[in-house]
């Protein structure tokens, strides 16, 4: 079960919060889905918030380099924060962090946005 919050960090900056599990299934689509939103309405600046995400698979890591694919292409950035040691290095094992920036809180990812 993978549930998102969305929240304003600063004018700019959205922080989608999410909470449980980015594997497959039709709770990683709502992230795709969030983002698709996101751009949309021309937010250019996102921050995908993984405190407290506890697992993660392929699906959820092809999801946050498509996001952060998508983010590029409409002119902004896609940041990743609060991941805990196991998913950190997941995404790192993937080489996700190559794609996109690790921040070890959500004020560090919003610093030089």
């Amino acid at each position: 079960m993978l549930e998102i919050q969305s929240r304003q960090m600063q004018p700019d900056i959205v922080v989608l919060e999410l909470t449980g599990r980015v594997t497959i299934g039709r709770d990683c689509q709502q992230l795709e889905w969030a983002t698709e939103r996101l751009v949309q309405q021309g937010r250019k600046k996102v921050i995908f918030d993984l405190t407290a995400v506890t697992n993660i698979d392929s699906t959820g890591i092809g999801i946050i380099v498509m996001s952060a694919a998508q983010m590029k292409k409409a002119g902004g950035e896609l940041r990743v924060a609060g991941a805990t040691a196991h998913v950190a290095e997941v995404l790192k094992m993937t080489n996700v962090d190559q794609i996109v920036a690790l921040h070890p809180t959500t004020v560090s990812a919003a610093t030089g946005f």
